[in-house]
């Protein structure tokens, strides 16, 4: 796993899932994992892991974790449209590279 996939998304981004159990859902992106070419959002892909006894859960546990899903799953929510958006990269008049949202155009702020 030595290849770093190019993440357009950022932490603190809102985002709509496109497909799968959670389709429709949005929420904020927690963190980005570009190893694995996944994101964390929150609110979105919990699971149920048991826990065996130990000295923090005596009785044992089962906890709730938020795990990663697949970036091509999830777009960007578009404030004006809220619909999800692709993203695009484009130059500003100083030369800074800014992101804009595919659709409608708009730099994302």
């Amino acid at each position: 796993m030595d290849k770093l996939y190019k993440i357009r998304l950022k932490k603190g981004d809102t985002v709509v899932v496109r497909s799968g159990k959670y389709k429709g859902k949005t929420g904020k992106v927690v963190t980005t994992h570009p190893a694995l070419n996944k994101v964390t959002v929150e609110g979105i892909n919990i699971v149920k892991k048991h826990q065996k006894p130990n000295k923090e859960h005596p009785q044992g546990a089962i906890l709730e974790l938020t795990k990663p899903i697949g970036v091509s799953k999830v777009g960007i929510l578009e404030p004006t449209s809220k619909k999800p958006s692709r993203i695009s990269y484009n130059l500003d008049k100083d030369g800074k590279k800014t992101r804009t949202f595919v659709r409608g155009g708009k730099e994302i702020k």
